[in-house]
């Protein structure tokens, strides 16, 4: 077992659920859970599981907090995306080191945390971000699935200062190592999430 830095985990649970029709999508049942909690379980369960873990959320607080873990809204006004997400995660992080995850994809790897950590330190890199197979055979990163270095807080105000929001244009900016989950054994599902109603039902048939 490599040394292991001490991680913390974050759910992003902070959109608008546009797509939803406006639903909180983290508090969506998926297999008789909300999805919030499918996602906090799967961290628990990883095979490297992370100290903290943290829910970012902008509504319905009090139904978040129900799940026994601290939740904070986002630092910055205005449903600003991911990064914000990210920003309110860096700003809480005890830890030198941050996963993030959204709520809505309740099947994501038992060895995401592992698997990034290692890329990480082999590539020593500023961070590391998920890959996942997609429909065409292609494989997609999937920059809501990543580890971060907490010290990347400094890079990341400027950047949402300065007006930024795109959550590639702000990773390019830095040494990123991309993990492809396309190993035989990896679920072709394990990155699906559910932007829709209809898109949540599909995923609780599989």
């Amino acid at each position: 077992m490599h040394n292991t830095t001490a991680i913390t985990g974050l759910i992003l649970a902070g959109g608008r659920g546009s797509r939803m029709g406006g639903l909180d999508k983290g508090l969506q049942n998926f297999r008789g859970l909300p999805l919030a909690l499918q996602s906090l379980m799967r961290l628990q369960l990883q095979s490297l599981p992370p100290q903290e873990i943290l829910i970012n959320a902008n509504r319905n607080l009090a139904a978040y907090e129900s799940l026994g873990v601290p939740v904070w809204p986002d630092s910055i006004d205005g449903f600003a995306g991911p990064l914000a997400g990210f920003l309110t995660g860096l700003e809480r992080c005890e830890t030198p080191l941050l996963l993030t995850v959204p709520c809505d994809s309740p099947l994501f790897p038992l060895d995401l945390v592992e698997r990034l950590e290692q890329a990480l330190n082999d590539q020593d890199a500023d961070m590391a971000m998920a890959a996942g197979p997609e429909a065409d055979g292609t494989v997609r990163p999937q920059p809501v699935f990543c580890l971060l270095k907490t010290e990347l807080l400094e890079s990341l105000v400027k950047f949402t200062q300065g007006g930024g929001r795109k959550i590639d244009a702000w990773t390019a900016q830095h040494r990123c190592a991309i993990v492809p989950f396309d190993l035989p054994g990896d679920s072709p599902h394990a990155f699906s999430n559910a932007n829709t109603l209809a898109q949540l039902q599909q995923l609780e048939s599989l």
